[in-house]
């Protein structure tokens, strides 16, 4: 599978579009945040999303280098999961199951109250992409957050329904289109360079039907556990290659040795006949 690669140029323009405009309302000092609930410890729904949830973050630290530019360089970006996304103070946050933003970075701090939630004007621009995992039909995934995200100018909202809860597609991607989301073909994520596509596999000794980062070749992107077991496997096959190519050497070497044993002992026997024919008056060397 492939796509086109965006350019440098095309990059930019995309993440001139995700920058969040400026609320007048709160003028040039920093929102006041000391009010807002960012964290009410609610449990995750269920096993399989706290583990989906997990797939669509840590892969991209274990094995991914952020959008490179044009001079090969790789780029920063944040993946979060289930954490509380504001895009004013004035709303309620909205707790995707997983958001994807490029060009930004983690502050140093991720302890004190205006770094503990993805706030937008703090981060500078919306994110690039946010996930949601359906697990009910309570969710309001194609209606109040599809309308909610949509506000935030959000540039692309996938959908994940492995169980077909809402009818239809298990895979449900959308695109920006003005003010409103459109549905597209593909989960593909131009500012990231990247695709979510299904996969069905074990991850963390649990076989199930995932959705997964995929790089434009149509290659996963590989949690740390699945680059580890790569990394043993590419060191065993060396390994056994070097073993394969000892064994060929010795088995050389014996051939050889066999070859200068043969060779000796028809000197050898050379010698004897010679000394045989000098005996009996014969001039080996004039036969």
């Amino acid at each position: 599978m492939s796509a086109r690669l965006t350019t440098a140029g095309e990059r930019a323009n995309l993440r001139r579009m995700t920058v969040a405009p400026r609320d007048d309302r709160f003028g040039v000092p920093v929102p006041d945040v000391s009010g807002l609930v960012t964290e009410d410890d609610t449990p995750v729904d269920n096993l399989y999303s706290e583990k989906q949830q997990r797939l669509l973050t840590a892969p991209l630290y274990a094995g991914w280098a952020g959008p490179q530019g044009d001079d090969g360089a790789p780029g920063t970006f944040v993946a979060m999961a289930n954490v509380g996304l504001f895009a004013t103070v004035k709303e309620p946050p909205l707790v995707p199951d997983a958001l994807v933003s490029v060009d930004v970075t983690f502050p140093d701090d991720i302890w004190v109250k205006e770094h503990r939630s993805y706030f937008v004007w703090e981060y500078g621009k919306v994110p690039d992409v946010v996930i949601e995992v359906v697990s009910n039909r309570e969710g309001g995934e194609l209606s109040e957050k599809l309308r909610r995200y949509a506000r935030m100018r959000i540039p692309f909202y996938v959908v994940w329904d492995p169980e077909l809860i809402l009818g239809g597609a298990e895979l449900h991607p959308f695109q920006l289109q003005g003010k409103v989301y459109a549905p597209v073909e593909r989960a593909w994520i131009p500012q990231l360079e990247l695709e979510l596509l299904p996969w069905e596999g074990a991850f963390e000794r649990c076989t199930q039907r995932w959705l997964r980062w995929h790089d434009a070749d149509g290659q996963v992107i590989k949690t740390g556990e699945e680059r580890a077991e790569a990394e043993s496997a590419r060191a065993q096959a060396e390994s056994a290659r070097a073993q394969a190519e000892s064994a060929r050497a010795q088995a050389e070497s014996a051939r050889a040795q066999a070859e200068s044993a043969r060779a000796q002992a028809e000197s050898a026997r050379a010698n004897r006949l010679a000394e045989r024919l000098r005996a009996l008056g014969i001039d080996p060397d004039a036969v």
